[in-house]
């Protein structure tokens, strides 16, 4: 019994599972952001940091640093000192998007990043790959 190559690809395709073929674009939720005085807020931080698959303190440590100013956690908003317009926080969060969330191997946003001894590795969940990142 001889099965061509061209069947053997079809079953092999067909116990694969549906989310394979399907292709979903991953976006970025825009900052909503309002200043008051000398302090900007960030009022869908949460929802941000949710969307990322990523805990508010590692979100909110490496714009802290980027931004070189002091921040702060309040519910689901972070709000830090010093006028930061939107505009530049949209590009930081894009900035850690393409460094600590998105997978440099097969480009899928569905990683987890894992700490070993004082190393921190991406682990993606889609392809297996596992790359160091730095620490924040």
């Amino acid at each position: 019994m001889k099965t061509s190559y061209k069947e053997m690809l079809e079953r092999a395709r067909s116990q694969l599972p549906q989310e394979v073929f399907e292709y979903k674009r991953f976006e970025i939720p825009k900052v909503r952001s309002s200043t008051i005085g000398m302090r900007t807020i960030i009022q869908n931080f949460g929802e941000i940091c949710n969307m990322l698959n990523r805990e508010q303190d590692h979100l909110l440590k490496f714009l802290t640093r980027e931004m070189a100013t002091k921040a702060g956690l309040e519910g689901g908003r972070a709000i830090f000192q010093g006028k930061f317009l939107s505009d530049t926080i949209d590009r930081l969060i894009e900035r850690y998007v393409n460094e600590f969330v998105v997978c440099p191997v097969c480009k899928r946003p569905d990683t987890k990043i894992v700490k070993e001894k004082r190393f921190m590795f991406l682990v993606c969940e889609a392809c297996g790959a596992r790359s160091s990142v730095r620490l924040v």
